[in-house]
C-alpha cells in the first residue's frame, strides 16, 4: 500500500508541523509514505522531514500554489499511489479535480472548524462536490466535524474525527532556551507560536500589551504575510521594544519553557498542535474561547473572551497575582496535554489506512 500525503507547503503552521511528527511515524510502522508538496521552498520543516527518512518531491516552488500548471504536475502523482491523502484548501481542490482521472482513494483532513469559504455562497456547490470526492474525511476536533457535517449535508464521504497529537514527552522534558532572557532581562515572557495568518489575530495579543505592566513581554514566534502588518501594529501602538518576532524556528519546546504563560488568540482552530504543546510544558496557557480551542483547554487553561485585549490581560494579571492560581492551572494544563499524546493519532491513522 503506498500513501502520498499531499500538503500546500512545509512553511509554518499546525497542519504543516502535523506532517513533521507524523509521516516519520507511520513510516517507521511500515507503511510506505511520501510527502508531495505544492510549493517546494526549502524551509527547517522541509529539511526535518527528509532528515527523517520521508520522501518529499514537490510541484516547484513560488507563484500561485492555484496555478492550473500545479493541476498538471499533479495528476501523474495521482497514478502512482494506492492513497491519496490532502491537506489544506488548493491540494484537496486539486486532487478532487485530478481523481476524474486517476483511481487513487481519496482521503483528507479538516484542519479547521471552520474557513472563510464557506460564507461564500457562490462556491459553496463546489465545496460540496469537492468533499464527496473523497472515501474519508478526517476532522482534528469534534466541533470541526460537526460543523462539517453541517455544511455538507448528505455526504457519501465517511466523516470522522482523531484529534490531533504531539510528542508530549519531548515538549515537557525541553530545557528552557536562555535567548528570550538574552533579550528582554528580568521580563515576564508571554509566547504565542502560530503562522502570521488572520485567522490567528496575534493583533489582540499584542494589544494586550498596553494594559499590562512595562515589564510583560510579547514573544511571536513563526512568520508569513501578516508580518509587515503586525510590526507596524506594534510599532503604532508605542509597543515596538515590547513585542519580539522570533520569525520560524525548530526550537519550539526550548522557547516555550523559557516563557511564564503561553497564549493563542485566534480567531478560529481545528484542534490546535500549538496549544496542545503550549499546555505541556508546565506554564498557564490562555486562549480566546472560540471553536477549536474552547474544547481542548475548558476545565484546564484560561478562555478569554474572543478578541477582547482588556480581558486577557486581566486573565493574565490574576495569574500573576496568585502564585497559588498560577501553579494550579499549570498543572492542570499539563495532565490535559497528556491527552493529546502523538501516539494515539498514529495508531488512529494506520488503523484507518488498513481498513481502506
Amino acid at each position: 500500500m503506498k500513501i502520498l500525503h499531499v500538503i500546500t507547503s512545509l512553511r509554518t503552521g499546525g497542519a504543516e508541523k502535523l506532517m513533521v511528527d507524523l509521516l516519520p511515524r507511520l513510516k517507521a510502522r511500515g507503511l510506505d509514505v511520501d510527502l508531495l508538496l505544492f510549493d517546494g521552498t526549502d524551509t527547517p520543516f522541509r529539511r526535518d522531514i527528509e532528515a527523517a527518512g520521508v520522501r518529499v518531491f514537490d510541484l516547484g516552488t513560488g507563484g500561485s500554489v492555484y496555478s492550473p500548471v500545479r493541476m498538471l504536475k499533479l495528476i501523474p502523482y495521482l497514478r502512482k499511489y494506492d492513497i491519496i491523502h490532502t491537506h489544506n484548501t488548493a491540494p484537496q481542490l486539486f486532487a478532487a479535480i485530478g481523481s476524474m482521472a486517476a483511481s487513487a482513494i481519496l482521503c483528507t483532513t479538516e484542519h479547521n472548524t471552520s474557513n472563510r469559504r464557506r460564507r461564500w455562497k457562490w462556491y459553496a456547490s463546489v465545496d460540496r462536490w469537492m468533499y464527496n470526492r473523497y472515501r474519508r474525511v478526517i476532522c482534528i476536533s469534534k466541533k470541526a466535524e460537526d460543523n462539517l457535517r453541517e455544511f455538507i449535508g448528505t455526504s457519501r464521504a465517511e466523516i470522522l474525527t482523531v484529534n490531533n497529537g504531539i510528542d508530549v514527552a519531548r515538549y515537557a522534558s525541553a530545557e528552557p532556551s536562555p535567548e528570550l532572557e538574552g533579550i528582554a532581562p528580568g521580563s515576564r515572557k508571554i509566547i504565542m507560536v502560530a503562522g502570521f495568518r488572520w485567522e490567528k489575530d496575534q493583533d489582540s495579543l499584542i494589544r494586550s500589551l498596553k494594559h499590562l505592566p512595562s515589564k510583560f513581554h510579547l514573544f511571536l514566534v513563526g512568520d508569513g504575510v501578516r508580518r509587515p502588518e503586525l510590526e507596524a501594529l506594534a510599532t503604532h501602538e508605542n509597543l515596538a521594544d515590547r513585542v519580539h518576532f522570533l520569525g520560524l524556528r525548530t526550537d519550539v519546546p526550548q522557547l516555550l519553557h523559557a516563557a511564564d504563560y503561553v497564549v493563542m488568540s485566534s480567531h478560529f482552530e481545528g484542534l490546535s498542535l500549538s496549544s496542545v504543546e503550549g499546555m505541556s510544558v508546565d506554564k498557564p496557557f490562555l486562549t480566546s474561547d472560540v471553536d477549536g480551542l474552547r474544547e481542548v483547554v475548558k476545565g484546564a487553561g484560561v478562555l478569554f473572551p474572543h478578541g477582547d485585549s482588556k480581558a486577557l490581560a486581566n486573565e493574565i494579571m490574576a495569574l500573576e497575582n496568585s502564585p497559588q492560581k498560577y501553579s494550579s492551572v499549570a498543572n492542570a494544563c499539563r495532565k490535559r496535554a497528556d491527552q493529546f499524546d502523538i501516539s494515539k493519532m498514529v495508531e488512529s491513522y494506520a488503523r484507518y489506512y488498513d481498513k481502506i
